[in-house]
């Protein structure tokens, strides 16, 4: 089920979460043993360290330009760019500016 999003109502992801300053900030929509999908934004510099997920993770970048490094390789997204990083492949998220992302988990 979802949570933190009004239902029937038109919306744009983004404007779920807030920049703030020298921080990545999350809301999470959906959280089970089955998908996990949560709503990102990441102060210019600020990144989430190199980890691996249990499920393959789709990232969509909602606005700005974000770095994702996957197995050691390096994506710059921009807005409207989606990009899958497999289960079990160590990556990190690292803002170029301000950005805002949606990350899809599915197990």
């Amino acid at each position: 089920m979802y949570k933190n999003i009004k239902k029937q109502v038109a919306l744009k992801l983004k404007d779920l979460v807030s920049y703030q300053k020298g921080q990545v900030v999350s809301t999470t929509l959906v959280q089970n043993d089955f998908v996990s999908m949560t709503i990102f934004s990441f102060d210019k510099g600020e990144e989430i360290s190199t980890h691996a997920a249990g499920g393959d993770a789709m990232v969509t970048v909602l606005e700005g330009v974000g770095r994702f490094t996957v197995g050691g390789e390096v994506f710059i997204l921009h807005e409207g760019e989606t990009l899958v990083m497999p289960k079990d492949i160590p990556h990190a998220v690292y803002g170029e500016e301000q950005f805002k992302m949606q990350l899809v988990v599915s197990f």
